[in-house]
């Protein structure tokens, strides 16, 4: 991905111990969580949408309500005019850097997209922390992975994360973490378009597999999402050779029946919460392909 020299985002809140390279509430120069209505009184439980979880940290998905993680071995070749992506090798400025870049990649995207409809696009604050944090949908680990709260309309995201997924789950390239944050930010545009909303409420009264049905149809539509901002910066020729690769791979690796298999030997579909690997790819290649965002519409019909 070409990321280098380009616009940063200011939405960026920075509470790790160190500070980093960001000041709060700012740049300087240079799933998903959703609270809902907690049986027996007005409480809230938290529904968790994220990229990892339980199968690594073996984290009861039902206690997170969707869990999910990043796992895999991936290989793509490289070309020699290719950027490298911030990974394991780059600093803790450059992991900062690229962060910001793709998410101001996001807000370009989307206030666009939202202008061309006559909307206002408010794009969500990103929060880098360490090791734990607190959100409007409560506390949240490592273990939790990158997640969304609609509560606050921020995204979260240890950084430590993209060094497990390159080392841990053999999952490089740059653009397989720039997936991660789109996908993330996919989950805010549902929220401002009524999905998460709608979800919170039809899960109080769904059965189990009914309400994991669901939050499937939510998880592949903000993979959509991700491939629609994945298709315009490639209008902007920020892509490179083998970028779409790596955010197929990514898609596919955290498809649910893979995850299974790897982790425990054995699928069981009523307990998917983010869509089997083929489908997490197809709708992440049908937004990239298609760039039509009434493309993306998982809620209705067959996946």
């Amino acid at each position: 991905m070409r990321w280098r020299g380009r616009r940063q985002s200011s939405n960026i809140e920075d509470r790790r111990d160190g500070g980093g390279g960001f000041s709060s509430g700012g740049r300087r120069p240079g799933g998903l969580r959703i609270p809902v209505k907690a049986g027996g009184g007005g409480g809230i439980a938290l529904i968790i949408i994220v990229l990892i979880g339980w199968f690594v940290f073996g984290i009861n998905p039902m206690a997170l309500l969707s869990g999910m993680d990043d796992g895999g071995s991936y290989q793509t070749s490289q070309v020699d005019t290719r950027q490298s992506g911030p990974g394991v090798a780059g600093t803790a400025d450059q992991t900062d850097d690229f962060v910001a870049t793709v998410l101001a990649d996001t807000e370009d995207v989307w206030t666009r997209r939202f202008e061309a409809a006559g909307e206002t696009y408010p794009a969500p604050t990103l929060v880098l922390f360490d090791d734990q944090v607190r959100s409007g949908c409560g506390l949240a680990g490592l273990a939790t992975g990158p997640f969304y709260c609609p509560a606050d309309q921020k995204l979260y995201i240890d950084l430590a994360f993209f060094r497990e997924l390159e080392t841990r789950f053999g999952a490089p390239g740059d653009f397989a973490q720039a997936y991660v944050i789109a996908h993330e930010v996919g989950h805010h545009i549902q929220n401002l378009t009524g999905v998460l909303p709608k979800l919170n409420e039809a899960r109080r009264s769904l059965p189990e597999a009914e309400a994991n049905a669901l939050s499937v149809r939510v998880e592949l539509q903000a993979d959509c999402y991700a491939g629609l901002f994945a298709h315009d910066i490639g209008q902007a020729n920020y892509l490179e050779a083998g970028d779409i690769d790596e955010a197929l791979n990514a898609a596919f690796q955290i498809g649910d029946d893979t995850l299974q298999k790897r982790s425990q030997g054995v699928v069981v579909p009523d307990s998917f919460t983010h869509g089997t690997s083929d489908q997490r790819r197809e709708w992440f290649q049908r937004g990239y392909q298609t760039g039509d965002f009434g493309a993306c519409d998982t809620l209705q019909g067959r996946l």
